[in-house]
């Protein structure tokens, strides 16, 4: 009933800038958090940044200053730009969302099949 799909992932240099996309659909009556982890091969999967409907965001240190998260409520869309890229921001990227369904009275945690980004000269 609900699905959420990434897009925008792709191979940059360093240095370079990409931006993610993840829109939700579905039977949603509405969206708390949403938000953007990342997951390099051997590693667990790690927070890089939240942001809320009112649009308060938290970002992971190693983000901090180089990606901005943002949300489109009316497209229940969010967006992901990283500026600044480099060799340790390769990762698989996966969308996050906390989601209260028509059907549904709770928030429940949905998760996007990820899009890979590739740092790589």
């Amino acid at each position: 009933q609900v699905q959420l799909v990434e897009s925008g992932g792709g191979l940059v240099q360093p240095g370079g800038s990409l931006r993610l996309s993840c829109a939700a659909s579905g039977s949603i009556f509405r969206i708390s958090v949403m938000g953007w982890y990342r997951q390099a091969p051997g590693k667990q999967r790690e927070l890089v940044a939240t942001i809320t409907s009112g649009g308060s965001t938290n970002y992971a240190d190693s983000v901090k200053g180089r990606f901005t998260i943002s949300r489109d409520n009316a497209k229940k869309t969010v967006y992901l730009q990283m500026n600044s890229l480099n060799l340790e921001d390769t990762a698989v990227y996966y969308c996050n969302a906390e989601i209260q369904l028509l059907s549904g009275r709770y928030v429940s945690t949905y998760w996007g099949q990820g899009t890979q980004v590739t740092v790589s000269s």
